[in-house]
């Protein structure tokens, strides 16, 4: 197999060659017959981070099954994530236990999955049980941490939690973090109402990332003291954003990120299990939530309060590009690069002798009626698997 286009990264051609499921060969010299203004281009699988399901399924839920979960992680591919970290929002000890057992079952079901799913994330259930902070959380399954009842989460899981997300100023959260450091797992800080000292101690204790920063915190804050600023202004905090034009107004977005930096940005979907779904209301064991005309996914009987995202991730490049200035090789990079990078996963996409990670697509540049370009995904090439996409505008 062979694939032509434009690097994202430089905008020089590329010929790639492509056997067994391995790179053989990169070369800058494309066919004579194509014009090199016709060709797509290429750039990095995404990675995100953040994942509570798609298309009617949650992560966190009874009724998860190994081929949902591949449903799930091919209609991803589709959207141009190659890579994803399920994510157990808060729920019953007992749904917790089902899903992590079900989701270490789909890694070893077979050697796609396993490179798709590179670990778990757990957002909650150790986050605020206030108002606000813990946005659309439920209340009742909320708890304080408890690093006995991680470690059984952890082998049931065999091993696979990498990410949680929990609130600092929850009595016992930074013993917490201190142990869940020690043994390699990422601390996010999210759904918490901390004050300016809880987020220091929590990274003293070796917290790494802002979860959705600007998201999960009250509606209204004290205009200098509050969890937001805090956790910008601290350096040894990384920070993911959800950038699908709902979540984060396009000011706040390019706010937020000029302060943290490009280089500690990392942008998220957030996807709800319910994404994909036609407008309506549905239930389910996280929450009720609505599926409005422009799919936003909103607690049901309002339109401001959101419950959720239903853009993928190649939505929040898009976005980001054309809301905070940035170069596509910028926005490409948070939605791969770097997530990489904190989790220290691979960053190959285009090398010799590696299994591809690659997108082809092509650029739909704005207008003066849609100001936020337009990625058209031809093909998605992923190891040993090639999507051809049925549904290519993000």
């Amino acid at each position: 197999m062979v694939i032509q286009g434009l690097r994202y990264d430089t905008g020089q051609p590329a010929r790639v060659t492509i056997e067994d499921g391995l790179v053989r060969l990169v070369t800058g010299r494309v066919s004579d017959s194509v014009a090199t203004g016709r060709l797509p281009w290429l750039g990095p699988g995404l990675l995100d981070l953040q994942v509570n399901g798609y298309g009617g399924q949650e992560f966190a839920s009874k009724s998860l099954t190994v081929e949902k979960v591949r449903g799930v992680a091919e209609k991803l591919a589709e959207f141009g994530v190659t890579r994803f970290f399920p994510t157990l929002t808060t729920q019953t000890p007992e749904i917790f236990e089902h899903a992590l057992s079900v989701l270490a079952k789909a890694r070893e079901s077979d050697r796609w999955l396993n490179k798709a799913i590179p670990g778990f994330h757990l957002e909650g259930p150790f986050i605020s049980p206030e108002e606000g902070a813990r946005g659309a959380h439920p209340r009742e399954f909320s708890r304080l941490p408890d690093w006995d009842l991680f470690c059984r989460w952890q082998e049931v899981a065999q091993g696979n939690i990498r990410l949680i997300t929990l609130a600092p100023e929850l009595p016992g959260a930074l013993e917490f973090i201190e142990k869940a450091s020690i043994a390699g797992v990422i601390v996010g800080i999210g759904h918490t109402a901390a004050l300016a000292k809880d987020i220091h101690a929590a990274v003293q204790a070796g917290a790494k990332l802002s979860t959705h920063l600007g998201n999960g915190c009250q509606a209204v804050l004290h205009r200098h003291h509050n969890p937001i600023w805090a956790q910008l202004a601290e350096d040894r905090l990384w920070a993911s954003f959800i950038a699908d034009g709902h979540h984060l107004p396009p000011p706040v977005l390019k706010s937020m990120i000029r302060a943290k930096g490009l280089q500690r940005s990392i942008l998220i979907s957030d996807l709800s299990g319910q994404a994909g779904q036609p407008p309506g209301t549905y239930h389910s064991e996280f929450c009720d939530v609505e599926v409005l005309e422009d799919g936003r996914l909103v607690v049901p009987g309002q339109r401001e309060y959101l419950a959720g995202a239903s853009a993928p991730l190649l939505t929040g490049v898009a976005v980001a590009r054309a809301y905070v200035g940035l170069e596509w090789h910028e926005a490409f990079a948070m939605a791969s690069k770097h997530p990489a990078q904190l989790l220290g996963l691979s960053e190959d996409w285009l090398r010799e002798g590696e299994p591809p990670n690659l997108l082809v697509f092509e650029i739909e540049e704005p207008s003066q009626h849609n100001l936020v370009p337009t990625i058209r995904l031809q093909e998605v090439i992923f190891g040993d698997r090639r999507f051809h996409v049925r549904c290519p505008g993000a």
